[in-house]
């Protein structure tokens, strides 16, 4: 017996779509038949903006690509009533904008405090509200919330990010429970995935090889993660199979966490 996952005439909207993990997880939201709505920064001609709408296309479904920064509520509203007059409804937020912030407890000033506020914490509960009344009439739908390994244990450095991807855990547990059962809400808390932004991480070291192969020695599975990966968990966590986990967030580090880290 074989499991298939159909979202044939479903409708996703995930945030941060020019690369990485948004891009991966809109790929395989189509793959999976959805009609895709995807944002980032870039400019609707850049080339991030035609990959995207290609990796959607390519798979037989329909994209919308919107211009936004995620922390001007204006460009959220605007983000949400393009993508319902282009598809006429919303079944699934995939809520994945975000970036490193890592300034130390510290070195960190109030603007760029506030700046990852608005970003990696406040931008999710605005859209997720902004999309409130039209996954109420999905009849099932979904918020996913993108966090971090960050939001279970971090390392120094990363303060202040990593204090908004453990905010994020409350948001879904808040969210969950005011606005079920109409609406699931899960969090999603990838590790290390192979992106442009691990890239930048790696490259801040004397040696990026080495220490991306130290990295990789952490974790059990002896790898780090693929954006397909999440994006393939995200589908899984949207669909009427994962009809009764709501509430939480999954963490999916390959086992790093559960490795004492003088191993």
């Amino acid at each position: 017996m074989s499991f298939t996952i159909d979202y044939k005439d479903k409708v996703v909207l995930v945030t941060g779509v020019s690369s990485g993990i948004g891009l991966g997880t809109a790929r395989e939201f189509a793959r999976a038949g959805a009609h895709v709505a995807g944002c980032a920064r870039k400019a609707a001609d850049d080339p991030s903006a035609a990959a995207f709408r290609e990796a959607v296309e390519s798979q037989g479904v329909r994209s919308l690509y919107v211009q936004t920064d995620v922390t001007c509520p204006e460009q959220l509203g605007q983000l949400v009533e393009e993508t319902i007059r282009t598809f006429g409804r919303l079944d699934i937020l995939v809520s994945s904008a975000g970036m490193n912030v890592f300034e130390g407890a510290a070195g960190c000033t109030e603007e760029r405090w506030q700046y990852n506020l608005d970003l990696n914490l406040a931008s999710h509960w605005r859209l997720s509200k902004l999309c409130k009344p039209y996954l109420e009439q999905s009849g099932e739908g979904v918020i996913l919330l993108m966090t971090s390994n960050h939001a279970f244990g971090t390392i120094p450095g990363c303060f202040p990010y990593s204090v908004t991807k453990t905010a994020i855990t409350g948001l879904v547990r808040n969210l969950a429970i005011e606005w079920g059962p109409a609406i699931r809400t899960v969090g999603v808390a990838p590790g290390f995935i192979d992106t442009a932004g691990n890239d930048t991480w790696f490259d801040s070291f004397p040696d990026a090889r080495e220490e991306r192969l130290r990295t990789i020695n952490l974790h059990p599975v002896k790898r780090i993660g693929t954006v397909e990966e999440v994006g393939d968990l995200c589908v899984y966590l949207a669909s009427p199979m994962a009809r009764f986990i709501s509430g939480t967030t999954i963490l999916m580090d390959g086992g790093r966490s559960a490795l004492m880290q003088d191993e």
